[in-house]
């Protein structure tokens, strides 16, 4: 069937069987290091954190390369184009399958961030995948996956135990990580907070959007906050294995 004519949330739940598939597949590529062995936690997040890899690799790439060929959207975030629209619809479906993997997996008091984070995201993309309206907006949001890239690899090699004091890989990442989460996720953020302000008067459901945005703002300096601290300031932080972010 031609992807045009399939609904979004078929295309969305097709998205969502495919991750949840790509999880074992990914095993022999991606196999857990043996320092995981015996620690069910820490390896239910090196398999979440490879599927999670994977989407980041599809999406910010795909959110890239849809803006610099279809750059007239960035003046009209409610506009629609079909590559956006398979875009989002793919997204949809990770973020519906890494939210049951958290909730099935019994996570849920350790990564309550990052349901309540999905939600927000949920919300906004099911939003656009039903209406067709502010796709290009989501295709701007999610350029934050090309920092997702560098924000898993240095939780992946964490989890390994490349430590930043023994490991030259994740030096050079933690650099690259602080400067794509700046460009590509503040920087992203702050574009869609600003232009749901300037064009208040001429969108649909402004307030909606204003209220999401802003959260997703408070969460995201949050977020950088810690990255700094635990990257940067290790002798300022404070430990609570509980965040993915600090471990």
């Amino acid at each position: 069937m031609h992807v045009a004519a399939m609904g979004p949330a078929l295309l969305s739940l097709l998205s969502a069987v495919a991750f949840r598939a790509l999880g074992p597949a990914l095993g022999p590529v991606a196999p857990p290091p043996a320092v995981l062995r015996g620690d069910a936690t820490r390896l239910w997040r090196w398999q979440n954190l490879r599927v999670s890899m994977a989407h980041a690799l599809i999406a910010g790439p795909s959110a890239l390369g849809c803006l610099i060929f279809f750059p007239e959207v960035l003046t009209d975030l409610t506009s629609y184009t079909l590559p956006m629209n398979v875009l989002l619809a793919i997204s949809t479906g990770y973020f519906l399958q890494d939210t049951l993997d958290i909730v099935w997996s019994g996570q849920v008091k350790a990564s309550w961030e990052f349901l309540f984070h999905h939600a927000l995201v949920l919300s906004c993309f099911g939003y656009s995948l039903l209406t067709r309206q502010y796709v290009a907006g989501t295709t701007v949001a999610l350029l934050v996956e090309v920092n997702s890239v560098f924000l898993h690899a240095r939780l992946l090699m964490k989890l390994a135990g490349a430590n930043a004091g023994c490991s030259r890989a994740y030096r050079l990442n933690r650099y690259l990580n602080a400067f794509t989460y700046v460009i590509f996720r503040l920087g992203a953020q702050a574009y869609l907070t600003a232009y749901v302000i300037v064009q208040w008067q001429l969108l649909m459901h402004p307030l909606f959007f204003c209220i999401v945005l802003n959260l997703m703002n408070i969460i995201m300096l949050i977020y950088f906050y810690r990255l700094l601290l635990t990257d940067f300031c290790p002798r300022l932080k404070q430990c609570n294995n509980n965040k993915f972010v600090s471990d």
